[in-house]
């Protein structure tokens, strides 16, 4: 226990693990509900969004649409593999560090 307080034992991998599917697969559902709850809370911005969702969508033609879309998904995908990158080293650091003291 000592050794946990005074940071010689490292948390384990199996914590990164976990705060990493937390990260990964929970955060985007809750920022998602999270603003969907926000926006029904306060009007103005609901009536800001729709009203700007409209403008938009209309004056752009659907092939930019679409790539609006694509680029959205790309940008997300690029975020995920970001977020799973971190963990990786982060466990390789922590295998290293343990390699190394043993």
């Amino acid at each position: 226990m000592m050794d946990f307080l005074t940071f010689k034992t490292f948390v384990s991998p199996m914590a990164l693990i976990f705060f990493y599917y937390m990260g990964a697969v929970i955060m985007p559902i809750f920022v998602w509900f999270f603003s969907r709850w926000i926006m029904k809370k306060i009007t103005f911005l609901e009536q800001g969004y729709q009203q700007s969702k409209k403008v938009v969508w209309g004056m752009v033609s659907f092939p930019y649409k679409v790539l609006f879309i694509v680029i959205f998904m790309m940008m997300f995908l690029f975020m995920e593999l970001m977020w799973r990158m971190m963990f990786e080293f982060l466990i390789a650091y922590m295998q290293i560090w343990e390699a190394l003291v043993k």
